[in-house]
């Protein structure tokens, strides 16, 4: 069955119950899988039935907005399957020559989107049309944009207009689901893409969560029981007789 807003509230409360309870189990079992490409088939099983709306795939961010060279397939850029066949090569081939209009909205939104409504909010013209004409001619007449917590991107395709499908209950459901994707997929490509990180102590995260909360290094010392440390110039302190 397919949601739309022209769906009868009695037909469609028991569909959105039932999509809730198919995104809440996808969530609790994202953990679980050991390869992105199990990641991106599993949401793409769980939106692709009920709202003919599939994966077509994730993006993690480079730290600089224009990085290019970053973006590479399998490392930070992941795609579906199912997704059109060249998309990628020929977007590819193009950003070293221009920066796609809605790229920068994606990496700052706060909220999932369409491509028709970011469209609309940038109204290009021109050359810098050129990202939504390559969608349309490889059959992406929409699609929803996650942004996931500055980092991450995860990107669903449909050959229809999606206003009427992803109705704003949906769309969070729908964010849900692609931010355990996103975080799951951090999990699996974080090493590879940064290499082993250097990690805290118990006894340093207590310190900064102290230093965080404005208590003053000697309340910090007393309360872990840690001496305090005296800087090499430092006179030792006088002792009274």
């Amino acid at each position: 069955m397919v949601l739309t807003t022209s769906t009868t509230r009695e037909g469609q409360e028991p569909a959105l119950l039932e999509l809730g309870r198919k995104l809440v189990a996808s969530a609790a079992e994202f953990a679980d899988l050991e390869a992105s490409k199990a990641v991106l088939d599993h949401l793409d099983g769980v939106t692709s039935p009920s709202l003919d709306l599939r994966i077509l795939g994730a993006v993690r961010f480079p730290f600089k907005v224009s990085d290019w060279s970053s973006l590479a397939l399998g490392k930070t850029l992941f795609l579906h399957g199912r997704a059109p066949k060249g998309l990628w090569e020929e977007w590819s081939s193009k950003l070293n020559r221009s920066l796609p209009v809605g790229y920068l909205m994606a990496r700052s939104a706060m909220a999932p989107h369409t491509l028709t409504e970011s469209l609309q909010a940038l109204q290009p013209i021109g050359a810098d049309r050129w990202g939504y004409e390559l969608l349309l001619q490889h059959g992406v007449r929409d699609g929803l944009l996650c942004p996931i917590g500055g980092r991450w991107l995860i990107i669903f395709w449909s050959r229809k207009p999606l206003s009427k499908t992803v109705a704003p209950a949906i769309r969070v459901m729908i964010y849900a689901a692609a931010s355990f994707a996103a975080m799951r997929l951090d999990q699996l490509v974080s090493p590879a893409a940064e290499g082993p990180a250097a990690r805290l102590t118990p006894r340093e995260l207590a310190v900064l969560r102290l230093l965080s909360f404005g208590a003053p290094t000697m309340k910090i010392a007393k309360h872990l029981g840690l001496g305090e440390e005296r800087r090499p110039c430092e006179p030792m302190p006088k002792r009274r007789r």
